[in-house]
């Protein structure tokens, strides 16, 4: 079965990087695509940044520039950098298969003065 464990949040004043994580258990994660999703307080879960099998990738139009997704196969991990963060990136961030329905338990980014 695979599972998705995301980690790296934290509070961050504006302006501020973090690096997020996604650690994906269980065989096959170099042929996913693999997407990072947010959902911040009474919105809904979006779609922000996704990279294919063969490392080609595309975000959403509020985090293009800022923010950076990669992946390490042998380690099958994908992360998230994030740069000059803002308030509204505040949300729980995570991570998964895109094709996959599982969510794991997501990480909190707090973005505050």
């Amino acid at each position: 079965q695979v599972q998705f464990v995301e980690s790296g949040g934290g509070l961050v004043q504006p302006g501020g990087s973090l690096r997020l994580s996604c650690v994906v258990s269980g065989s096959g994660f170099s042929m996913y695509a693999m997407g990072w999703y947010r959902q911040a307080p009474g919105k809904q879960r979006e779609l922000v940044a996704v990279i294919n099998s063969g490392g080609s990738t595309n975000y959403a139009d509020s985090v293009k520039g800022r923010f950076t997704i990669s992946r390490d196969n042998a380690k099958n991990t994908v992360y998230l950098q994030m740069n000059s963060l803002k308030p509204e990136d505040t949300a729980v961030y995570y991570c998964k298969a895109t094709t996959f329905a599982s969510w794991g338990q997501g990480t909190q980014v707090t973005v505050s003065s």
